[in-house]
């Protein structure tokens, strides 16, 4: 097989997202659609590397003939398969299937140590969580198409791997969507991080790696050398680590660093017990997360809580620190989305919001449309931190109201790549963009924000309707946190009478 044999066998976009979109209908029934990635995604990487070797096993033998040998042929190969591990030999078996193909990932994994824990922890032989006819129709579903070198071009398998984390964030709502940022979101922050060859980039929430994959677009797109580039990701769930593996493997990218733990409790990338330090560092994290870790935070040995250690039942300005903490001093640019609450929200959060603002390290709040991610409808805001902001930018900060530049959608609205330019423009010039409704900027100083207890509501800032309408979800939203904990602090007051003898 010769790559002129192949060009013409080339799968298009359609076909390839129509194979991967049969292999998830195989799983309907015995498995929750929320749950399809951690049975879909490793058997799809399984069978691009066992096709990839096949492709390039057929280059070598072309080559070298009867002059092959096995250290001539390693060079071919980007990952070795131990003999009897290749897909036919998983596909062919009738009985136990499962049992088969654990055996083979599991001694794929022991073969490239890069790889261990890429394939997720499903155990394929359990067959009351994945009946054997089941797992059969899954591989049925992949075998007829080739996902070598030869078949598939360029980044088209990234795209349809990016296409079904979209369809099963759609298709289960929040469970799925805690780990897919949309595309259109993503493009827009690390538009406004604008990596370059040569920057360290690191994700401390990275779920599928979206992320990680856009900077490499970016930098590609721009006329740079994204080989340069090193990329880093930690993420606490281990399905979802592993998705994040492969998805950067299957965009066919190989100097990156993935590692799975609790970003808050166990920071995997640190140094002589200090904290790497990056030139971006960008992410979605979960919003308001509970039992995040506050209690080890009051003596964080990474000097973390350097404005005050957020409260125990909502994490997003612990993550905000961890994000601030690990810039670098002249480089450093943090991008991260979060709630509307973390602009106004008073008690301790308002304490290490004041706190952030007085070092003058926030560069620009920017209010996006709402209903544009699968796990919630609320409106989110883009908070841009540097550690050397621009001088003109010194002792204020920039509002940027764009909460009206989306495409509404039946089930989540978008931003088309005009909204993106827009708002990106905006951002970089300061300016409202000339001739484009929707989008409206202020360059604030710090002394009005002070003078408005450092609340960086975007209403209080730049007055819209559409800011107007999200200033009522927001403070909904507020009240909502704050009638809970009221009935929580009610709820221990009844204890605490309860025990003193007194009758509630």
């Amino acid at each position: 097989m010769t790559l002129s044999d192949t060009e013409t066998n080339h799968l298009t976009q359609r076909q390839l997202e129509s194979t991967l979109w049969a292999a998830a209908n195989a799983l309907r029934g015995p498995v929750d659609p929320g749950d399809f990635k951690a049975y879909v995604f490793p058997v799809l990487f399984f069978k691009w590397i066992s096709d990839t070797w096949d492709y390039w096993h057929a280059q070598a033998v072309e080559e070298w003939g009867d002059e092959l040998t096995d250290e001539i042929e390693a060079d071919y190969h980007p990952f070795l398969i131990p003999e009897n591990c290749h897909w036919p030999d998983v596909h062919n078996v009738t009985l136990n299937v499962g049992v088969k193909l654990n055996t083979a990932l599991q001694r794929i994994e022991q073969a490239n140590p890069e790889l261990v824990g890429v394939f997720g922890d499903v155990n394929w032989a359990n067959k009351d969580r994945l009946p054997e006819s089941a797992l059969a129709a899954l591989l049925d579903a992949f075998h007829g198409t080739r996902l070598d070198p030869g078949h598939v071009e360029g980044d088209m398998l990234g795209a349809a791997y990016e296409y079904l984390l979209r369809e099963f964030a759609e298709a289960s709502g929040k469970k799925a969507g805690e780990f897919f940022t949309p595309r259109h979101v993503v493009h827009l922050l690390v538009k406004i991080l604008a990596p370059v060859s040569g920057d360290h980039i690191i994700d401390p929430a990275c779920g599928s790696g979206g992320m990680l994959v856009e900077t490499i677009n970016a930098v590609q797109d721009a006329g740079g050398d994204p080989r340069t580039l090193r990329l880093h990701g930690q993420e606490v769930n281990l399905t979802t680590s592993a998705i994040a593996k492969m998805n950067l493997y299957l965009h066919g990218l190989k100097d990156f660093t993935i590692k799975r733990g609790d970003t808050f409790r166990e920071p995997r990338f640190v140094t002589k017990g200090k904290l790497d330090k990056f030139d971006v560092v960008i992410a979605n994290p979960p919003f308001s997360l509970q039992n995040w870790g506050a209690a080890a935070w009051t003596n964080d040995p990474f000097g973390r809580a350097f404005c005050g250690v957020p409260p125990a039942k909502n994490g997003d300005f612990a993550w905000i620190q961890h994000m601030v903490s690990t810039m670098k001093e002249d480089t450093g640019r943090v991008g991260v989305v979060m709630p509307h609450g973390v602009l106004f929200r008073g008690g301790k959060e308002g304490a290490i919001r004041q706190c952030l603002l007085e070092k003058d390290m926030l560069e620009a709040v920017i209010g996006l449309p709402n209903n544009l991610f699968y796990s919630t409808s609320i409106p989110v805001a883009l908070l841009i931190f540097r550690k050397t902001k621009p001088t003109e930018r010194a002792g204020k900060v920039l509002f940027v109201d764009a909460s009206a530049r989306f495409a509404a959608g039946k089930n989540q609205n978008t931003m088309s790549e005009d909204d993106i330019e827009a708002v990106h423009a905006a951002y970089a010039t300061g300016e409202d963009p000339d001739g484009e409704a929707g989008v409206h900027v202020r360059l604030v100083d710090m002394e009005e924000i002070a003078g408005n207890s450092f609340d960086l509501n975007i209403g209080r800032y730049i007055q819209t309707e559409q800011t107007a309408e999200v200033d009522v979800e927001a403070a909904l939203a507020a009240y909502h946190d704050a009638r809970d904990e009221l009935r929580a602090a009610e709820r221990i007051l009844d204890q605490k009478l309860k025990a003193a003898g007194f009758d509630a």
